[in-house]
């Protein structure tokens, strides 16, 4: 025996022993050491929309989501041959569901382009610029030449069956405790669309959200636990953010966490919404593969391994004929079929546990879920779950019918035949995957923590070059433009902020604000009031959008006209708020119709006529006249003066009534 087979022996052999060592605990629980004993890695692909008026490679606009369409079209996708003469597993794998495509079309944000029936137009400048500019933030070195490429998509979430997307950088890195994460590479790419439903063998997509660009970051897989991911992605996120050109609110980032342990594979956690779900998913993906490996070692101490894997499958219609369990029961009564599975040797193997409260049988359940189409749960039934399906004559009849020992497991899959003969034969590809270790794959994020089967992982397969689009190069000049306008990273800014005293619920939001170069020139140049100055950049729009009212009017040019007519004594600090709103509901900025500053002698006036005025009402107590008295005169001298100075003034007005 040669040396290397000796080694992967010994490394072989080591790997059972910690297998059998340790079970992992429930997540709070976990400890550093727990992470570095089974060997946790994890990567992060982010995807992040960013901000331009137009779509990536046609002249549509972007970032107008509706639910409304005025047509349907209707699309099967078929896998093609690589440059190599080869098929992606994941396009024959989306193959195999023989899926229906619907994409709902409105004709206010698509058009031909994005249906493969026009070539697209020329890379959106504005896109690429905002992408560079992130990838100098990241220290990346930027490539010289822009080449688009096409990549498959199979599962029909973009009409042409692939994406167009390219490189723009690599080899960055980003600051994290006391170390540097590598940033693999930095891509431009076009979104898919939005998911509507996916029932049986029809898919149905929105398209408003299809050819919006956006960026993908691509990390190295240096993240030691679940917790480390999270921070890392969350650091992601605000330089990206920090930028003040990328998109907020639901479906505007999407993360995909990659995830592996000792011996065992990369697998991809896709479209994770929430930073804050990173931990408890990565953690849960760990232990899916941790006992996978587990599990292979006890099928291997039972003799069943890849070579000598069996099974067996049988229909077994007529048997169940007369059942009571009502799935199968009607699936018969359709003219259905119900077919078994024995899996030899894998007796209570289905109920070994792979994630918290899951299953093995969930592994073989999500894939028929999603390559056979059987959305509808339970989708299948086993023996090492008898109780509340079948009767136990039942159960015996169906072993007996496929050959089924003590030793083994009997699988059941009812429904239409040739649904039913996808998945009896993807219940054994699964079943035999567990011989051999981890299948790759990508997987779903689902609500509860825990991750599904979604797809097998694509390779590099379904990447080939685009044809319609030519090489575009990056000058030297549009780099030292793009690296003179960088922002500062967003912890400077935090510092900074900081040392300003601004109220601290300020300052991660204004480090990651667009007015933040504002805030600069306002306190800075302007020597403003920095607290006055970052409570009306981040607390005032968030007062209101609260009244339902939209803030897209509010600039930071507008809300620049506003504190140049304070600075000038044109109006009062109460009236920055006033303005701003005013002209969030009017939709433009106008300094005519903003209430003059109140001259000392009105204020006066209508001080001493407020408290005249209480006085002279039959209010016992001082603590309501003077609630009372404020309102008038706020009600007169609202936005004009500042009110503390009203509130002080009055004060003194109705002690000397009083007294």
């Amino acid at each position: 025996m040669d040396s290397a087979n000796q080694n992967a022996i010994e490394t072989d052999q080591e790997l059972d022993q910690k297998l059998q060592a340790f079970l992992f605990k429930p997540f709070s629980e976990m400890t550093n050491s727990d992470y570095d004993y089974v060997g946790f890695k994890s990567g992060l692909e982010i995807h992040q929309q960013v901000y331009t008026e137009r779509k990536l490679f046609c002249r549509c606009p972007a970032g107008r989501y509706s639910d409304v369409f005025h047509a349907e079209i209707l699309r099967h996708m078929r896998p093609t041959l690589s440059e190599l003469g080869e098929y992606d597993g994941t396009a024959l794998m989306e193959f195999k569901t023989k899926k229906e495509i619907i994409y709902h079309i409105n004709r206010e944000t698509v058009c031909t382009y994005e249906m493969d029936d026009t070539p697209p137009f020329e890379l959106n400048d504005e896109a690429l610029d905002i992408a560079l500019e992130i990838g100098l933030l990241y220290g990346m070195s930027l490539v010289d030449e822009i080449h688009i490429a096409r990549k498959q998509y199979l599962d029909g979430s973009i009409p042409t069956g692939f994406q167009r997307t390219t490189i723009v950088g690599v080899n960055g890195n980003i600051p994290y405790k006391d170390r540097e994460i590598p940033i693999v590479q930095l891509g431009l790419e076009e979104d898919a669309c939005r998911e509507f439903s996916d029932v049986g063998h029809r898919r149905v997509y929105l398209t408003d959200r299809l050819g919006m660009p956006l960026i993908e970051t691509v990390t190295a897989p240096s993240m030691k636990t679940p917790i480390e991911v999270a921070e890392v992605c969350d650091i992601l996120r605000r330089m990206v953010r920090s930028t003040g050109k990328v998109r907020t609110g639901i479906g505007a980032a999407r993360q995909d966490v990659n995830v592996s342990v000792q011996g065992g594979t990369r697998i991809e956690i896709k479209g994770v919404p929430r930073i804050p779900n990173i931990p408890l998913l990565t953690y849960n993906e760990a232990m899916r593969q941790w006992n996978l490996l587990r599990l292979r070692a006890e099928l291997h101490r039972r003799g069943v391994t890849p070579e000598n894997f069996k099974s067996r499958i049988e229909d077994v219609t007529k048997i169940l004929r007369k059942t009571r369990f009502q799935p199968v029961r009607d699936a018969i009564g359709l003219g259905k079929t119900v077919r078994c599975v024995n899996l030899v040797g894998f007796k209570g193997l289905l109920r070994w546990q792979t994630q918290t409260d899951t299953y093995f049988s969930r592994e073989i359940s999500d894939r028929i879920r999603v390559i056979a189409c059987m959305t509808v749960l339970p989708n299948i039934l086993h023996s090492d779950s008898p109780n509340d399906t079948l009767s136990s004559a039942e159960w015996a009849a169906v072993k007996k019918a496929s050959g089924a020992t003590e030793n083994d497991t009997v699988v059941l899959v009812w429904g239409d035949l040739v649904d039913v003969e996808t998945a009896t034969k993807e219940i054994i590809i699964r079943a035999r995957e567990a011989t051999i270790g981890i299948p790759s794959e990508t997987r779903q994020a689902l609500s509860d923590g825990t991750n599904g089967f979604e797809r097998i992982l694509p390779g590099a397969d379904r990447m080939y070059p685009d044809t319609d689009l030519p090489p575009k190069r990056i000058t030297t000049e549009r780099r030292e433009r793009i690296q003179k306008g960088l922002p500062e990273y967003y912890w400077i800014r935090e510092r900074k902020y900081r040392e300003h005293k601004i109220p601290e619920d300020c300052v991660q939001p204004l480090a990651l604000s667009k007015y933040a170069p504002l805030f600069d020139k306002l306190v800075d140049e302007w020597k403003l009031n920095p607290t006055t100055v970052a409570v009306a950049l981040i607390q005032f729009p968030k007062r209101i959008r609260r009244k339902r009212i939209s803030i897209s009017a509010i600039t930071p040019e507008v809300i620049e006209q506003i504190f140049f007519a304070y600075k000038n004594g044109r109006i009062a600090k109460e009236g920055i708020y006033e303005a701003m709103e005013r002209t969030a509901i009017s939709g433009q900025f106008c300094i005519e119709a903003l209430p003059p500053i109140c001259t000392a002698g009105e204020f006066d006036t209508v001080v001493k006529v407020a408290a005249v005025e209480v006085t002279h009402k039959p209010i016992p107590q001082f603590d309501q006249k003077f609630r009372t008295a404020m309102r008038m005169v706020m009600k007169k001298v609202r936005g004009r003066v500042e009110g503390k100075l009203v509130a002080s003034r009055l004060n003194s007005a109705l002690q000397e009534k009083q007294a």
